[in-house]
């Protein structure tokens, strides 16, 4: 299903395996370098994968043996699978390009789709991703991930956002490197089922912000 929003076209991909959506991200990629067609974001799920990227350290990667795909975006190791609304934007960033500028919009779009849903979440200085604040529950905890490319001017990668997946998965690793804070999903924070279903159209109306200057 492909939904076109002011300035962007969003598909709707289902389940998707990881190296099947990085082709489709690529071919993507060369269509908007070219001109060939506009900003384009592909809203997915991936079956289970731990992808590693270039700043992963090998101490933050799974001791068991558990495969990880290394990948060519900003960041460390992160999982995704079931239950977690990952978006890859391929969108054209204004000259000059300024990708931190890119990032604030991208978790700005997060904490608005948080808000939705009745949950307060925000940045944390010197931190990527979207964080729900310290609290009685326990430390700061990530709710979503950021982890981009940018090659000639467009983007690569972006964003997940944690719905009602399994979190034992991230118990494996060290998420994005942090050891010192938690990793949580709507649903853990809200106490009652929030679906990938249930956060697709909203993703879909806040996707304007990550083209708005």
């Amino acid at each position: 299903m492909t939904t076109t929003t002011p300035g962007l076209t969003a598909v709707r991909a289902g389940v998707l395996d990881y190296q099947a959506a990085w082709d489709e991200q690529r071919r993507l990629h060369e269509s908007v370098v070219a001109g060939e067609r506009g900003d384009t974001v592909l809203l997915l799920e991936h079956p289970s994968v731990y992808t590693a990227g270039k700043r992963t350290e090998p101490w933050d990667r799974p001791m068991d043996g558990t495969p990880v795909v290394d990948v060519d975006r900003g960041g460390k190791i992160t999982w995704h699978g079931p239950g977690q609304l990952v978006g890859y934007p391929i969108v054209r960033l204004p000259d000059p390009v300024d990708v931190v500028a890119y990032v604030r919009r991208t978790e700005q779009l997060l904490i608005d789709v948080c808000a939705e849903f009745g949950l307060t979440a925000g940045r944390v200085e010197g931190r990527s991703g979207v964080w729900v604040p310290e609290d009685d529950r326990g430390p700061a905890r990530k709710v979503a991930a950021i982890g981009i490319r940018v090659a000639r001017g467009v983007t690569l990668h972006g964003f997940s956002i944690n719905c009602d997946c399994d979190l034992g998965h991230f118990d494996r690793i060290v998420p994005c490197g942090i050891r010192d804070a938690g990793v949580t999903s709507l649903t853990a924070e809200l106490g009652h089922p929030v679906t990938v279903a249930d956060v697709l159209p909203v993703v879909e109306r806040h996707l304007p912000t990550l083209v708005t200057a």
